[in-house]
């Protein structure tokens, strides 16, 4: 980086599960060898949404739930780049859940960590939409499941700050689908509030690491949504790696590659317009 950025000092309360999350990216990105102007990490609102000024990469402060479309057009406009969008189950999965899914749909070369705590910490407790047990009875979002059901999606997983060494291995992961140009990698991460939902022992004892059970298939989507379905439906929670797969990606799509980034594209009026003059004729056969 230039002599004009320091990462910030970082202000999170004691004890909250977003150090593990920072911990484990930096360690991530440092096993895939990946230098700080090698790496865009694009962050959302809330509490989480400072974890990009920790990182010492690029950066960027999204607006309050579009950090998906702002990361795709970063990757669209230069696919060089390793790009990382960060933030909460608020920003993510409230005002952000419209474009959660079109995301799984479009399925660009992205990594989208998402904090999950079931509350929104910076404005003091307020319910999100993974909370559960609320007190106007709501049915809390699963973004996982809901990401299974989405034919787009091409990697899923859910790690927790408890089981560091396994939520390093889901980076690594993470980050090498990506960097393969393989799609949206997408990884939720329980990282418990210490000071407004502080239910550390409770993850133990709820979730279930699809990691350890040699019988089970992460790349087939119709046996792993039974599956998942039913271990919820028993009081537990999936954790580890739920799918992996194959999809047409958006790279794919719009032809951007490393080669031909959409930043560099000639869009001059007189490379363009014997198509737009194809499209006119069209309407006057």
């Amino acid at each position: 980086m230039t002599d004009t950025y320091t990462p910030g000092e970082i202000i999170w309360c004691s004890g909250c599960g977003h150090f593990g999350v920072e911990s484990a990216l930096k360690q991530s990105l440092k096993n895939h060898s990946l230098e700080p102007h090698e790496t865009m990490v694009l962050a959302g609102i809330g509490c989480s949404g400072t974890i990009q000024n920790y990182i010492g990469s690029y950066g960027y402060h999204s607006l309050h739930g579009r950090v998906l479309p702002t990361a795709t057009g970063v990757a669209a406009a230069n696919p060089a780049l390793t790009v990382i969008a960060a933030g909460g189950d608020g920003d993510g999965y409230a005002i952000g859940c419209g474009h959660l899914m079109h995301t799984f749909r479009r399925n660009p070369s992205i990594f989208y960590i998402v904090m999950n705590n079931g509350t929104y910490g910076l404005t003091k407790g307020q319910p999100s939409p993974t909370a559960v047990s609320r007190a106007d009875h709501e049915h809390e979002l699963d973004a996982l499941l809901m990401g299974l059901t989405i034919s787009g999606s091409s990697w899923l997983a859910r790690g927790y700050v408890g089981h560091m060494e396994q939520l390093v291995e889901l980076m690594d992961a993470g980050l090498k689908h990506v960097r393969e140009k393989r799609g949206f990698a997408f990884l939720e991460v329980i990282s418990p509030c210490t000071t407004f939902n502080d239910n550390y022992p409770s993850w133990r004892e709820i979730l279930v690491n699809l990691d350890a059970d040699e019988s089970y298939d992460k790349g087939n989507r119709a046996t792993a949504i039974g599956h998942y379905a039913e271990l919820i439906a028993s009081g537990k929670t999936p954790s580890g790696l739920i799918y992996e797969g194959n999809a047409s990606t958006f790279e794919d799509a719009t032809g951007v590659t490393a080669d031909n980034p959409a930043a560099l594209q000639n869009l001059t009026v007189s490379k363009h317009i014997g198509k737009f003059q194809e499209y006119m004729d069209a309407y006057t056969m």
